[in-house]
């Protein structure tokens, strides 16, 4: 699976809806961008901390995605956690995934989300399950 494809899969998905588009992928790291608009902010006007937190999944779930053969494999998370440093209200947030463990039946990612200018802007952990498709 490369680049092209995993972005044509989520067109018509939370993913997709949110405009979370990958960029990059190269040496197990992965980089996502979302633009900051109403599909992302809450109330006030800033980015919601549940869309960083989607974009987060996202990337760290599409890392994983890419480095397993998905005829094979299935990818679900586990658990995402993440802290939200700063607020943003314009532009894009940038998303980057880079990987801690590499298992067989598991990954863990940490994901740094920051704004154009590279203002931090949250931290996640993102874990995956590495699950073997059930034969027909």
């Amino acid at each position: 699976m490369n680049l092209a494809e995993i972005n044509k899969i989520c067109k018509n998905t939370l993913i997709g809806h949110l405009g979370i588009e990958f960029t990059s992928f190269e040496n197990e790291v992965l980089e996502a961008r979302m633009k900051v608009d109403e599909r992302t902010i809450q109330p006030m006007g800033y980015l919601h901390g549940g869309a960083s937190i989607a974009l987060a999944e996202t990337v760290g779930s599409g890392a994983s995605l890419l480095l397993i053969n998905p005829e094979e494999y299935n990818v679900f998370g586990m658990n995402v956690s993440a802290n939200h440093i700063a607020s943003v209200r314009e532009g894009y947030v940038h998303a980057r995934a880079s990987i801690i463990h590499k298992g067989r039946t598991s990954h863990v990612w940490n994901v740094e989300i920051k704004d154009d200018s590279g203002k931090l802007i949250s931290v996640a952990r993102v874990t995956n399950a590495i699950v073997s498709k059930k034969s027909k």
